[in-house]
C-alpha cells in the first residue's frame, strides 16, 4: 500500500483518501489525489453558471438583492464592473452605482 502525501497547507502526516481528493482531519484541507492544482490559492470561486470569476471581471446581478439596513434594492440586470475577489461568506467586494460598496455572494451573479 503506498503511503499518502502529508497535507500541503499544515504538513500533517495523517491525511486519507475520500474518492479522488485527499482530506486532512486537522486543518480539513482539501486536494486533488492525482496532484494537479486548480489554482494556487486553492479555491476558486464561481459564478451562478460555473464561470471562474477573477478580480476585475464585470458581473451582472441574477436576483434582486435587498439591501440590509436600506430600503434600497440592487435590481436584476444590474452591471458592476472592476471586483475584488475576498475570502468569507460574501466572496465579491465591489461598488454599485447608486448605493456604493457592497459585498455580493458569487451565486447571485453571473460573468458579463
Amino acid at each position: 500500500m503506498s503511503e499518502l502525501p502529508p497535507c500541503p497547507k499544515c504538513t500533517s502526516p495523517f491525511a486519507y483518501a475520500d474518492r479522488d481528493m485527499l482530506i486532512c482531519p486537522e486543518c480539513a484541507h482539501e486536494w486533488s489525489a492525482d496532484g494537479s492544482s486548480d489554482e494556487a490559492d486553492g479555491k476558486q470561486i464561481k459564478d451562478s453558471n460555473g464561470n471562474i470569476l477573477q478580480d476585475g471581471d464585470s458581473v451582472t446581478v441574477i436576483k434582486d438583492l435587498k439591501v440590509k439596513g436600506s430600503s434600497h434594492v440592487v435590481k436584476v440586470g444590474t452591471k458592476v464592473k472592476k471586483i475584488r475577489l475576498v475570502d468569507g461568506d460574501h466572496d465579491i467586494d465591489c461598488k454599485i452605482e447608486g448605493i456604493g460598496a457592497m459585498k455580493l455572494k458569487s451565486e447571485f451573479v453571473k460573468k458579463s
